[in-house]
């Protein structure tokens, strides 16, 4: 299995990147079954661990069976050479921790070029787990919201919340199995950015806290000079932080879906997210110029 990671997020700009966060109990798998050895590779590696003394004779008896005498396979599948591939399970050490990283332990078992897996495997590689796959190899951009005013903020004035389009954009990565024919793209894209202002004693534009994207992609809308009234995405602080801060957090929320073999019309995945917290000192000073 490869991946396509040209247009995924990249750090540059003063912008780092990193994982999304999967809404809810939803994760994308944490091993899976993928085409591993060509007939000969197969032969070659049971013959290896057959030739020592650990495993069992009866053991080596059964994997005879299964891959030499026909039940299923015989002879590796020597005639089929280029034809097919076996597959096995596959957990990238990363993914070590994660739950259910060690449960791909079926026996390798045959796909022929051309032809899906069998079901009874579960996660062995289709166009939805590969989606699946890429989701966790997106990055997205990260980054704390822009604000104005910047810095210090006030009681009772209102601060204008927002984050560039520039930076926050679609972002998307392709895994394909090359000798297969078989691909999908997961794209992410943010929809909208929900304000934590750090405490109850502020008040929230939209009162849901939760802005949506523009035409532009900008999450929020951006500060204009000469701007006045409450802000369409912000916030107003009503104390001040008296010498300690406020812990704002903007999260973004992103849209995931995918295409990929047999499927043209974007299919949804459980959206992502990822907030940035950012402390915020809020002054008593009643008035101020902008």
């Amino acid at each position: 299995m490869q991946y396509d990671k040209s247009k995924n997020g990249t750090s540059g700009g003063g912008t780092s990147v990193g994982p999304l966060t999967p809404v809810g109990n939803w994760s994308p798998p944490a091993c899976w079954y993928q085409p591993t050895y060509s007939p000969k590779e197969m032969k070659a590696e049971s013959e290896q661990v057959w030739s020592e003394d650990s495993p069992s004779e009866e053991w080596k008896s059964k994997e005879k069976d299964r891959y030499v005498n026909g039940k299923p396979y015989k002879d590796f599948n020597l005639d089929q050479q280029g034809k097919g591939y076996f597959w096995q399970g596959y957990s990238p050490p990363e993914n070590g921790g994660l739950p259910g990283a060690n449960s791909c332990t079926d026996e390798p078992f045959w796909v022929p070029i051309g032809q899906a897996p069998p079901p009874e495997h579960k996660n062995a590689v289709t166009p939805e787990i590969l989606a699946e796959l890429a989701y966790r190899q997106i990055l997205i951009p990260q980054g704390t919201a822009q604000t104005n005013p910047a810095g210090t903020q006030t009681v009772n004035l209102p601060t204008w919340v927002w984050m560039d389009g520039a930076d926050f954009h679609p972002v998307s990565v392709r895994a394909y199995l090359p000798d297969y024919g078989v691909e999908a793209t997961t794209t992410a894209t943010p929809v909208s950015l929900h304000i934590d202002p750090g405490t109850s004693d502020a008040q929230l534009f939209p009162s849901s806290g939760t802005c949506v994207a523009g035409k532009d992609g900008t999450l929020g809308v951006q500060y204009t000079d000469g701007a006045k009234g409450d802000p369409p995405c912000g916030v107003t602080y009503l104390k001040s932080t008296d010498g300690g801060s406020y812990r704002l957090t903007a999260t973004v929320t992103w849209k995931i879906s995918w295409t990929g073999t047999g499927q043209a019309t974007p299919k949804a995945l459980p959206s992502g997210t990822f907030g940035t917290p950012q402390e915020v000192t809020v002054q008593e000073i009643q008035s101020v110029n902008r």
